[in-house]
């Protein structure tokens, strides 16, 4: 097993794949270099002596500054490295040529849907208008499990506080979202439950739902009813029977959508996990598909890197605007823009923002991008597309599924049970992850500090995707967890 890595050759740090004892001298490039210091698993050491003032390059880039002179062989960490990253910038479209070459097209087990479009699961949806009726929906659930079976796959309600006492923008981001879920393909069928006084009540919401099957979408009033529990499993009894009669079949991987995301990362992660994600999409766009990576707040520090392999210069402008109107939101709102990394990523051997959003855009791989989404908005481009959601787990988790995401990939270096809409593949950073959270960890990418290459890897991440495409459930599945979160970002009444 490697010791350590030096991922640029412009670095000035090494970052540790095991820990490593003070006192220790390693050979990098030709150097010795002994430790100053224990230097734990996914931390980094200086190569050279680092001056107060100068920038720290990591990735071949800078990831802060020196606080302090930092010696050759010396922990580099928050104690003497800060964030060198300002406000808004003023940015310049320098386009270079990323392109992915088309390869031989793969398929998975699918639902295909009559209006065209594809599922990758087969289930019953409960969509409240507001919180008022989730306990409602939660009910209906619990008893209408009766139902599954065939290839009713599940039958899930997916409660929120929202839908009134909201305003403006904020308020119809939830009508998208709600909207988005009801025309979501891995809902074979769906049930809009109501209460009838709310701001978004069904009348409002079919405005953003747009056209729809009324045998695949229906509506319930709990006002307008006697018993709105026994109605609405009259109601899911019916779906069933609908839905019932969709079958698998082969369907074309260029039909597969999937989101990027991480979460609670650590010192591999930028090495492992989401380079790894990284050749996964550029695999999946070579034969055809798409790929939405998000939260944007985790771009800030390596943003130019996905503004310069933007196809067009409109599509830079937006990625531009994606980037400043984040940071305008944090300042608005009286907050620092660069209030990150949380403490788990700094636990893990993250230092500054620069640093995990370096690590956090390996996820993008190479391909160009191809579509910037507003939060709300369904992905229409192939390929890579960017989309505007926080950083939060569950909310941008839940905008990557309301984009049209069939799947998410969810990389992590901490660990976590939460689901999403959709199945949400947990990809852990480190072997010591992988072992000890067996219950919650789907895929491993720890290997990868071993013997296991990055082609190969991102190669055996594809099949199992292809494989939770066509059936394979998660282990939040397996487990029943079904998530979903609104971003909250307006006046409450």
């Amino acid at each position: 097993m490697k010791e350590f890595l030096k991922i640029h050759p412009n670095d000035m740090v090494a970052v540790a794949l095991k820990p490593l004892e003070k006192g220790k001298t390693v050979e990098v490039d030709g150097c010795n270099v002994t430790l100053c210091e224990d230097i734990p698993q996914g931390h980094k050491f200086a190569l050279t002596n680092i001056r107060a003032g100068e920038s720290v390059i990591k990735y071949g880039c800078s990831i802060g500054v020196a606080k302090e002179d930092i010696a050759k062989g010396g922990w580099v960490h928050v104690h003497n490295v800060k964030t060198g990253l300002g406000d808004l910038l003023t940015y310049t479209y320098n386009r270079q040529g990323a392109s992915i070459e088309s390869t031989p097209e793969a398929f998975f087990q699918g639902y295909r849907r009559p209006d065209g479009k594809v599922g990758v699961r087969n289930e019953i949806w409960i969509i409240p208008t507001v919180g008022c009726v989730n306990n409602v929906a939660q009910a209906v659930e619990k008893r209408a499990q009766k139902f599954v079976g065939g290839t009713v796959e599940e039958i899930v309600a997916f409660t929120h506080p929202y839908g009134c006492s909201q305003m403006g923008d904020d308020q119809d981001n939830t009508r998208r979202i709600l909207a988005d879920l009801v025309n979501h393909p891995n809902a074979g069928g769906v049930l809009v439950l109501g209460l009838g006084c709310e701001n978004s009540n069904i009348g409002e919401l079919k405005n953003f739902i747009g056209a729809y099957d009324e045998k695949r979408v229906r509506f319930l009033v709990a006002q307008e009813c006697e018993d709105e529990i026994e109605e609405a499993l009259k109601i899911i009894g019916e779906l069933a029977d609908y839905v019932g009669s969709f079958q698998r079949e082969p369907i074309s991987a260029k039909e597969l959508i999937v989101g990027m995301k991480c979460g609670g990362s650590d010192g591999l992660s930028g090495i492992t996990a989401n380079p790894a994600v990284g050749r996964f999409s550029d695999i999946l766009i070579s034969k055809g598909g798409t790929t939405i990576l998000t939260e944007v707040p985790e771009m800030f520090g390596a943003e130019t890197l996905l503004m310069n392999r933007c196809e067009t210069e409109e599509l830079f402008e937006k990625t531009v605007a994606l980037i400043n109107d984040f940071k305008n939101y944090f300042t608005s709102h009286n907050q620092t823009i660069y209030e990150n990394p949380s403490p788990g990523n700094k636990k893990g051997g993250i230092t500054t923002l620069e640093d995990k959003s370096l690590g956090c855009t390996q996820k993008s791989g190479s391909a160009p991008v191809r579509g910037v989404l507003k939060y709300g908005e369904c992905v229409s481009e192939k390929g890579l597309n960017l989309l505007s959601a926080p950083g939060n787990d569950l909310v941008a988790s839940t905008a990557l599924a309301a984009s049209g995401a069939h799947i998410v990939l969810f990389t992590t270096g901490r660990g976590t049970p939460f689901a999403s809409p959709v199945p949400t593949v947990k990809i852990s950073t480190n072997n010591s992850l992988a072992a000890k959270k067996n219950n919650w960890i789907d895929f491993n990418c720890g290997v990868m500090v071993e013997d296991t290459g990055l082609e190969e890897m991102g190669q055996q991440l594809f099949d199992y995707v292809l494989e939770v495409a066509s059936g394979r459930r998660v282990k939040a599945e397996e487990k029943g967890f079904h998530d979903m979160a609104i971003f909250k970002q307006g006046v409450t009444l």
